[in-house]
């Protein structure tokens, strides 16, 4: 019996994630960490991860353990950079396993302290200069250092902060890499000491005096969160359907539900994908396309949970089985965020399990 093709798929093409990786380093003329938490951005976690372990990173940034481990399990050498504060029952995997976690409290120190008395844990200070959302703020710098000095459990490598503005308000963004760089010398450190600040916007649009490493996350997967650099980056992930079944539908008829009414006598084709696999519902009567036979066709009604229609009128050769893009590189998914009222972070990081990932 042949195995049926999926409804809804998304290629990834890997030759477009490391020519981004290569944009990343020569913008930035940095080390690269690359940020794959959440499941690298809906584009597969250890496809990604071992894409990139042959490309010699200081880091592999993900959220959370539980993504950490995936990649200890799978064999990637690179090591985790665990992104934001951890867990107290996190961190006795962290020091075991040589993770790298970011220090956000006197008391993740004090416990890494006592489980890395056998062997050091190496670990990165944290800085609040403007995100609220964890580390030392610039006024607790000494006293952190300070704690860190009686702590013979950690090995300090690294320093760094994260931006929440980088691609909305310049001038705030140029404030908080003054302030940074400003704190950043203020650390003793020898030459291996990670500094890291710029996120994709950040690394980008902005510059550092001290920074020797920069953290991309959208800009690896081909989407500038800074649309004039877009040109620079190939889109990674491409989202497809294809059409299930065309209907003639006469004008006056009601499309979906709702009952969007038809103004004219329209050719409708079904596509085999909804909010289901992570096509936002947001999207739903909001000017949407997507492309078919090279050809942009209107969203009709509005998204369901396994399906959607859309205007296939003026292609008198659309067929059932034809494929159908619902993003990539002709129909960027940032532009289809916008939309739908969100960003593309969101919109990526939505695609459900059930569309099939094929690695290109």
């Amino acid at each position: 019996m042949t195995e049926s093709p999926p409804r809804a798929w998304a290629e990834i093409d890997l030759a477009a994630l490391q020519h981004n990786l290569r944009i990343a380093r020569e913008h930035s003329g940095k080390e690269v960490m690359a940020v794959i938490k959440g499941g690298a951005y809906g584009h597969g976690l250890l496809e990604v991860a071992k894409a990139l372990d042959c490309e010699k990173l200081p880091f592999l940034g993900v959220a959370n353990t539980g993504e950490a481990r995936q990649l200890y399990d799978a064999g990637i050498q690179t090591t985790p950079y665990i992104l934001g504060a951890t867990l107290p029952a996190e961190r006795e995997e962290i020091a075991a396993r040589g993770w790298t976690p970011c220090l956000c409290s006197l008391e993740e120190m004090e416990h890494f302290d006592r489980l890395g008395q056998s062997k050091a844990v190496e670990a990165h200070l944290a800085l609040d200069t403007g995100m609220g959302r964890g580390g030392f703020l610039p006024d607790q710098l000494g006293a952190a250092l300070d704690k860190l000095k009686s702590c013979s459990g950690i090995k300090l490598t690294g320093v760094g902060s994260h931006l929440p503005v980088a691609d909305e308000d310049p001038a705030f963004t140029r404030s908080q890499f003054e302030l940074f760089d400003s704190l950043a010398e203020s650390i003793p450190h020898d030459a291996k000491f990670h500094i890291h600040l710029g996120n994709s916007a950040g690394l980008l649009a902005y510059e550092s005096r001290t920074t020797n490493l920069v953290r991309p996350g959208l800009l690896l997967y081909g989407i500038s969160p800074i649309p004039e650099h877009q040109s620079l980056l190939q889109p990674v992930m491409t989202l497809k359907s294809r059409v299930s079944v065309i209907n003639h539908l006469p004008k006056g008829h009601g499309v979906s539900y709702g009952r969007t009414l038809l103004t004219r006598d329209t050719k409708a084709a079904v596509l085999g994908l909804g909010y289901g696999d992570g096509y936002p519902r947001a999207l739903s009567e909001k000017g949407a396309e997507v492309l078919i036979n090279g050809t942009l066709c209107p969203l009709l009604g509005r998204v369901t949970m396994d399906q959607i229609i859309v205007d296939v009128t003026h292609l008198p050769h659309c067929q059932t089985g034809d494929e159908a893009i619902l993003y990539g590189k002709d129909l960027l998914v940032s532009d289809l965020a916008e939309k739908a009222g969100t960003i593309a972070w969101e919109v990526l990081t939505q695609i459900t399990p059930r569309v099939t990932r094929v690695y290109r």
